[in-house]
């Protein structure tokens, strides 16, 4: 498709005939093209038009429909009202508006031409494919979209939602794409489409006064959202479902590398940590790690390498760790079973019939990856193939195995077939979910490690942020990365510390370690070896402190998670999402929020030099015991042990005992912040109190050696 929604056909009905109007919705025909509005919660409505083609794969996890408390039609318009939402549909003209508390927040486009009609239409269509267009206020921002590295306001930009193996963190294209978003101004909006969607939010070639979507689909399926950033999010996850709990083991430390290439280098590394008392809580095997590569991937061993898998993961568990394997959902054209599972059908098709054979090309993933054999695509749409799928993985847990690293699966091509009859226009965005759905209801403690997601993905945890570049540029774009996840209603993130690609200096490295401490889930990862003992003694030691304070704020980050997954909202958040109101929080893209009380502003420059924006409210320096009136912009130049970390006014933080596994994390007592903190009335040990000379120091460099209290507590 040529991408100019300007050159699509303005949708304005000759004909509009409302067949149906009540509390349970609206359903009219406009020129013979049915349109329905319903309610699905006190301030959200569904609109769809037309007949979209794809299936919902259970993206929607059983919205229930509300009633409307009140429908009123004159003509071809509508007035409908749910809580405190009022919308107005007009198909005639058409236009709509969403008014909330009284206050419109969303409306119909308004970009006109000298003529005195709209340049930007509301509706338009073409051949298998629709436009929707609102407008924009003056310098609204607008946020979500799933993954993206660049800047979070989506205000400029065009973002397709087309999942793909982006290969870095450097450019729009990203491999989680969620098309869903919002405006501090009061809106939301979620596409209900697997279809490839375009999101031109005031981007200028289309409209800058105009979030113009397109969707190549048969129709448009919109839920249209009012309230606070926070209260929209939670719409979402009210129609798309919570994100699962995780076992505290995984918010210890994850190592991994690309690769270990023997059992015994693997092993080597693991006891090393165990014998330096640096955390961690799992080893991860990558792509060539475990499985002979030109036959992948049907999940079994190598066996030139790992004769008795079972003395191994035995090995592996009996130090301490819970082993993660890697895998993708693409069977080798070499492996033995190949033909058998092409004979049953459990493979995407082509046009004829055939299994559908997915080439990779070489050239972008050298020689360190490759080689990448030609493979067909598991067919996750059939209830048979799940179940091999995921036989074929219980085999792997019952030897111990305790998680799966479930990498790809942006590979689904628009003229590949699978048995239900959708072609890859359709189910390539939803793969994701299949493929990760179907391991995570496999795995016995509900868990994966996922690169590529999409719209309903949250609920089965956990992500991480793909391969950026080993430099400055790729850990700031990770971060955001992140922020951008959670804006879109994903509360766990992970990303490759060091970087993936490139061989980090010791300065970026530490930087990394300590900004990744405060994200949901924290693993080492890079194309050369993350082991901080390979980075010199001075970098080791404050990589050992860091991650001793990783173990002690576990306690805080898992009562955070437990209170956020339930509100729909992540635990690392961008300033925005908690300071809606603030336009100075807007230009921090990698200051954030972790869970309630602490601010965190990451090194992403060499030098040490960072700009803090603390937003309204008081605010305690965890290092200094210092405290700020925010707003407030402050410039530090911090040395390689610290990162500005601030908390609020009146915080209670649980803080726990250092130990080298998640599990043994006992709580040592909790952190008082300033002169509002009351301490707890159940016994609870009180550490200190920030203003009152504990400083975030204590806990850094005495973690190593258990409680705060020291042994005469």
């Amino acid at each position: 498709m040529a991408l100019d929604p300007l050159a699509l056909r303005r949708w304005r009905p000759n004909e509009v005939r409302v067949l149906e109007a009540g509390p349970q919705g609206v359903l009219a025909l406009a020129d013979g093209i049915p349109v329905a509005l319903a309610a699905y919660g006190p301030q959200t409505v569904r609109l769809r038009i037309g007949s979209p083609q794809g299936r919902d794969y259970g993206i929607l996890a059983s919205p229930r429909p509300f009633a409307f408390s009140s429908v009123a039609v004159q003509g071809g318009g509508v007035r409908a009202r749910v809580g405190n939402l009022q919308v107005d549909l007009d198909l005639e003209a058409p236009r709509l508006s969403l008014v909330w508390e009284g206050r419109e927040v969303l409306r119909s486009s308004t970009d006109g031409h000298i003529s005195g009609g709209l340049r930007v239409p509301f509706l338009a269509r073409g051949e298998g494919v629709w436009s929707v267009a609102f407008a924009l206020n003056v310098g609204e921002p607008v946020y979500g979209l799933g993954e993206k590295f660049g800047p979070l306001n989506r205000r400029g930009q065009l973002v397709t939602c087309w999942n793909e193996d982006a290969l870095g963190v450097n450019a729009e294209r990203s491999y989680k794409n969620v098309p869903f978003l919002w405006s501090p101004g009061g809106w939301g909006l979620f596409a209900h489409t697997t279809a490839r969607s375009h999101h031109g939010v005031g981007y200028p070639q289309w409209s800058h006064r105009s979030y113009i979507l397109v969707v190549e689909d048969e129709g448009l399926d919109l839920f249209l959202m009012a309230g606070s950033p926070g209260e929209i999010l939670q719409a979402y996850a009210d129609l798309t479902g919570r994100a699962a709990p995780v076992p505290r083991w995984s918010l210890g430390v994850w190592w991994s590398r690309c690769y270990y290439r023997t059992a015994e280098e693997s092993l080597e590394v693991a006891r090393e940590l165990r014998k330096q008392r640096i955390p961690g809580d799992v080893l991860v095997l990558d792509g060539r790690a475990w499985l002979e590569v030109e036959t992948r991937c049907t999940l079994e061993w190598d066996r030139t390498r790992y004769p008795d898998p079972a003395a191994f993961v035995a090995e592996v568990r009996s130090l301490g760790y819970r082993l993660c394997l890697w895998e993708y959902p693409y069977v080798s054209i070499y492996s033995s079973l190949f033909p058998e599972l092409a004979r049953k059908g459990f493979f995407l098709r082509d046009a004829q019939g055939h299994p559908y054979v997915y080439r990779w090309d070489p050239e972008p993933f050298g020689e360190l990856l490759t080689p990448l054999p030609p493979s067909g695509i598991l067919d996750l749409t059939q209830e048979e193939v799940v179940r091999w799928w995921q036989e074929r993985h219980r085999t792997l847990f019952a030897l111990g195995v305790e998680v799966m690293k479930t990498d790809f699966g942006e590979q689904v091509p628009e003229d590949a077939f699978a048995a239900n009859g959708d072609s890859g226009k359709h189910l390539h965005n939803a793969y994701p979910l299949l493929y990760n759905r179907a391991v995570w209801e496999a795995t016995p403690e509900r868990l994966v490690f996922a690169r590529s997601a999409y719209a309903g993905s949250h609920r089965y945890p956990v992500v991480w942020g793909g391969d950026p570049q080993a430099d400055w540029d790729g850990l700031a774009a990770s971060l955001r990365g992140g922020l951008s996840w959670g804006l879109s209603g994903g509360p766990y993130y992970a990303h490759d510390i060091g970087g993936f690609y490139g061989k980090p200096d010791g300065e970026l490295y530490v930087r990394w370690v300590q900004a990744a401490t405060f994200f949901s889930h924290m693993r080492f990862h890079g194309t050369s070896p993350r082991e901080p003992w390979f980075f010199g003694e001075g970098v080791e030691r404050v990589v050992r402190a860091w991650l001793g304070l990783r173990m002690r704020l576990i306690p805080y980050l898992e009562a955070s998670l437990h209170r956020e997954r339930h509100r729909g909202l992540p635990l690392v958040k961008a300033l925005p999402l908690v300071f809606p109101d603030d336009p100075w929080a807007r230009a921090f893209d990698e200051v954030f929020i972790v869970g309630e009380d602490l601010l965190v502003a990451p090194v992403v420059r060499p030098g040490g030099e960072v700009e803090i924006y603390l937003p309204v409210g008081r605010w305690y320096d965890l290092w200094t015991g210092d405290a700020y009136e925010g707003p407030y912009l402050l410039r530090q130049t911090c040395p390689l042990e610290r990162i500005p970390v601030f908390a609020r006014e009146g915080a209670v933080l649980p803080i726990g005992c250092f130990a080298s596994r998640a599990e043994e994390v006992a709580l040592d007592g909790v952190l008082l912040v300033g002169e509002g903190a009351l301490g707890p009335h159940d016994g609870t040990h009180v550490l200190g109190n920030v203003d009152r000379g504990f400083t975030l120091d204590l806990l850094l460099f005495l973690g190593e050696e258990g409680s705060t209290r020291g042994p005469s507590s």
